[in-house]
């Protein structure tokens, strides 16, 4: 005797299943609904301005050890595109495709939301069900096969939708079971048939019930979907393969013979392994990861063009219907080239295309630099620790970052470099950036496009693996920073094969090469004035003085006093005329008009970068850096002509000491070891890249 739907307690129970969502414990919903869910259900949104343009950051995006780096328009696009999919939008019909430069992310970016949703679907009222037939064997004619699990993993609300033939009694039943009509309403918005063998199996079950519910019920035990990344259950993959290997097998799966040695029926659909394809084991509520789609061959294209469209999988006039998030990638090249085969066209009109850009972010690059340089401890090949300059990151970041920077004749490369950083670049302002983008955007060849073009990550990654197997920094035992631009060169030369292209990087890389060299002025100054942030203080007190010469409560001795924002204490501190007037000359400011003017725009600066962040300090501000290291370090040292002289020539004692001390500081206080604090005295005593 079957057991009534009031007093089951049974936890894999159809009923309880339904009963638990409808009271809230349990959640039904479409791929795109959970996905939308998850990215916006606790609304940390922060906006955010990216190329002087204001959008969206998620921070589902940010969390994690090796969260993702920027991406910032890729990811908006993405998000509302499962957004309109979720609320019934044409982007259910379609696929987010995401084309590119390899090495930029794409995949990156799908595999990291792929472990963001299987971390997601753990939670228990986030988890994902399915159902299975059991004791088969009584219907007979399946063999030795006593209970089929749904293959494309059906949710226990599909299958309580098609209960029965009719929809009348489907809802009957719903509400019996405490489902309100709005409720109803909800669930059949993401109504769909039973796959092809579910439906089979149901009817065989009915007609040996004779249309008993309660005991067709007894048939059906309820489930999680088990959650693997290995399996490919809830998110997989499918990497493209070359025109042999490759099938649709692998997609929708095939006839099993296994299967046909137990099932006496041979026009049953279960005949038909789907789980031996790829798209099954996603096809209830997962995400389907196609990598390369365009380098599939012609007939794996077409599979791919009726899944999208039809969100089924058909084999022989039988259907499965799916519930899958289908996200691709593509470089630029293969997309290319599938464009020009016209007939090609209709699986293009199929797809959501977003063209994802290189980061153009020095700031952000650093992190991903991170990335690759690693978080393990390195070892040298005789097993001894191995040093990281502190210099090797921003010297690696500013390099590629610059390779990323379109040649433009309103800006520099190191003045887009600053503005895409949201920094100061002189004169110009954000909207030249802005300018810049928009005509580069218009261009018909996307790689053409802003940030489209460039060293990659993967050209990071091989330019760190030159700078490891090189003898310097093993006999060194250290990373040393000044040795990046070697290896760069060489992976320019190895992996860039548009000669244009190579004449380009290859001067972008001299670029960097300038600014790792103000860098280390700024280091030097620091590790001369024994203080981290030295040179920060002196940047900091000419922009005061040039703010504070023309108070009117300036006295006659010039002592000022401002109020610090960054502790909001009043500082006194002395107009130092003759100090500001070095720094203005050594920017090239000759005439009082230019220095006033140039005392202005400083001004503006520090008036409108105070009021978003009191701890904004002109570091980003190379060329003013410069000027008051230059000021500092070329004046008398120690009774030598310069910091150079004294560096340089160390046959007396009082130099000797000079350099020790120095040495001592860059290893104590800066984060050097022995070998890149020698070096980068050694560099700076040259006159190598100097500029």
């Amino acid at each position: 005797m079957a057991q009534k739907i009031s007093n089951n307690t049974d936890q894999n129970r159809l009923e309880r299943h339904i009963s638990e969502v409808i009271k809230g414990n349990r959640t039904f919903e479409n791929a795109f609904q959970a996905v939308s869910r998850m990215i916006l259900e606790d609304h940390e949104i922060e906006k955010v301005t990216v190329n002087g343009r204001s959008t969206y950051d998620f921070k589902v995006f940010r969390k994690g050890k090796k969260h993702i780096i920027g991406m910032y328009d890729e990811i908006n696009s993405f998000v509302s595109f499962v957004k309109d999919a979720a609320e019934g939008g044409s982007s259910a019909e379609m696929a987010f495709v995401l084309i590119g430069e390899p090495g930029n992310g794409k995949t990156y970016f799908v595999d990291f939301l792929n472990k963001v949703y299987r971390d997601f679907t753990s939670i228990e009222k986030n988890r994902r069900y399915t159902f299975r037939f059991n004791n088969l064997d009584k219907l007979g004619g399946y063999g030795k096969i006593r209970f089929i699990e749904s293959q494309t993993y059906e949710d226990p609300m599909i299958l309580a939708m098609n209960l029965f033939q009719s929809k009348d009694d489907n809802i009957n039943w719903l509400q019996k079971l405490g489902a309100r009509d709005k409720q109803i309403e909800k669930y059949y918005r993401n109504f769909r048939p039973l796959g092809a063998c579910s439906s089979y199996i149901w009817e065989q079950i009915r007609n040996y019930c004779n249309g008993n519910i309660d005991e067709m019920l007894e048939f059906i035990e309820v489930n999680p979907i088990p959650i693997s990344e290995t399996m490919g259950t809830l998110t997989g993959k499918y990497a493209a393969k070359d025109k042999i290997t490759s099938s649709a097998v692998d997609l929708i799966g095939e006839e099993s013979i296994t299967r046909l040695l137990h099932i006496s029926d041979t026009t049953h659909p279960y005949r038909f392994d789907l789980r031996r394809g790829a798209l099954a084991r996603v096809a209830g509520g997962g995400i389907h990861f196609a990598d390369e789609i365009f380098k599939n061959k012609r007939d794996l294209v077409q599979v791919y063009l009726g899944v999208i469209q039809n969100r089924t999988i058909e084999i022989e006039g039988f259907k499965w219907p799916l519930d899958t998030l289908i996200i691709a990638t593509s470089n630029n090249s293969e997309f290319a080239r599938f464009l020009e085969e016209k007939e090609q066209a209709p699986i293009v009109d199929r797809c959501r295309l977003t063209y994802m850009a290189h980061n153009t972010n020095y700031l952000l690059q650093k992190e991903l630099t991170a990335y690759a340089i690693g978080s393990r401890e390195k070892t040298t090949f005789s097993g001894e620790k191995l040093h990281i300059d502190p210099n090797l990151n921003y010297a690696l970041s500013v390099s590629v970052i610059l390779t990323r920077m379109p040649s433009s004749d309103k800006l520099t490369p190191v003045e887009m470099m600053k503005l895409a950083a949201g920094e100061v670049a002189g004169e110009k302002s954000i909207k030249t950036l802005m300018e810049v983008i928009n005509d580069l955007n218009n261009e018909p060849d996307i790689t053409k496009r802003f940030g489209q073009k460039g060293l990659g990550h993967r050209n990071l990654g091989r330019a760190i693996q030159i700078l490891l197997e090189r003898s310097e920094t093993q006999e060194g035992k250290c990373m040393y920073a000044g040795d990046v631009f070697i290896a760069l060169n060489s992976v320019i030369l190895d992996y860039i094969q548009d000669p244009n292209d190579r004449i380009k990087y290859l001067n972008d890389i001299k670029i960097g090469k300038s600014l790792h060299r103000k860098n280390i002025m700024a280091e030097i100054f620091n590790a001369y004035m024994d203080q981290p942030d030295a040179v920060e203080k002196d940047v900091l007190n000419y922009v005061n003085m040039i703010i504070g010469i023309d108070a009117k409560n300036l006295g006659p001795d010039k002592v000022w006093t401002y109020k610090d924002p960054q502790t909001g204490k009043l500082v006194p501190l002395k107009i130092d005329e003759s100090f500001i007037n070095s720094v203005e000359d050594r920017l090239g400011l000759k005439t009082n008009e230019q220095k006033q003017s140039y005392r202005t725009t400083i001004a503006k600066i520090y008036g409108q970068k105070m009021i978003q962040d009191p701890n904004y300090n002109f570091m980003d501000n190379n060329d003013l850096v410069k000027a008051v290291t230059d000021v500092r370090l070329k004046s008398d040292v120690a009774g030598a002509g310069s910091l150079v002289g004294a560096l340089s020539n160390r046959t007396n004692d009082e130099n000797q000491k000079l350099y020790n001390r120095m040495i001592d500081t860059m290893i104590n206080k800066l984060g050097y070891c022995r070998t890149c604090a020698e070096k980068t005295i050694e560099y700076f005593c040259t006159q190598d890249d100097a500029s």
